[in-house]
This record gives structure tokens, C-alpha cells and sequence, in this order.
């Protein structure tokens, strides 16, 4: 498979499993929904705010590796995040990137 189908592939089963988990808290790379939900303003365009003290309390516990494996994501737009904002993130909240991201 090419590396865009096994990227399609990948988002597609993402997708359906947020979906399937209905009502259940949603988690991704160990940040639970709330603390999805605090950092969404910071990486939603056309406005995007400086991170809230609840979002970078969320991102310390977050694992950083795993969320920079949706840097060149699909899904993340398909959310309305901006992955360049989502990126950048970590910096706001005196947080370092993996070196590898």
C-alpha cells in the first residue's frame, strides 16, 4: 500500500472508533475530551487564543510522541484543528516537542 492509503486507512479507523465509542470519554495520546476540549480555541483558525492554564495542565500529562505522529494528519483538519497551531502548542505551555517531530 502506498503511504497515503495507510495514512487514509489509519484515519478512517481512528475516526470510527471515536465514533463507535459514543457516549464514553474520548481519549487521544492520553489526553482525556476535557482536556481536548480546552485546547481546541488555541488551534482553531480564524481566531486562535493562547493556550489556557487547563490546556497546558492537560498537555504536560499528554504523550507529546504521540501527538506529533498527527502532525501531517488528515484527521486533525478534518476536526478543524490547524496542524501548525496544534504543533506549536507545546511551546505555549513551556513544553518541548520530541526531538524527532
Amino acid at each position: 500500500m502506498g503511504t497515503v492509503t495507510v495514512k487514509l486507512v489509519v484515519v478512517i479507523m481512528i475516526t470510527v472508533g471515536l465514533m463507535v465509542e459514543g457516549s464514553r470519554a474520548i481519549s487521544l495520546c492520553d489526553m482525556n475530551d476535557e482536556g481536548l476540549e480546552a485546547c481546541k480555541p488555541s488551534v482553531t483558525q480564524p481566531d486562535p487564543v493562547d493556550p489556557t492554564p487547563q490546556c497546558c495542565e492537560a498537555l504536560k500529562g499528554a504523550n507529546l510522541t504521540c501527538l506529533c505522529s498527527y502532525k501531517n494528519s488528515m484527521l486533525l483538519p478534518s476536526l478543524g484543528i490547524d496542524p501548525t497551531l496544534a504543533m506549536g502548542l507545546p511551546a505555549k505551555c513551556s513544553l518541548d516537542m520530541p526531538s524527532d517531530c
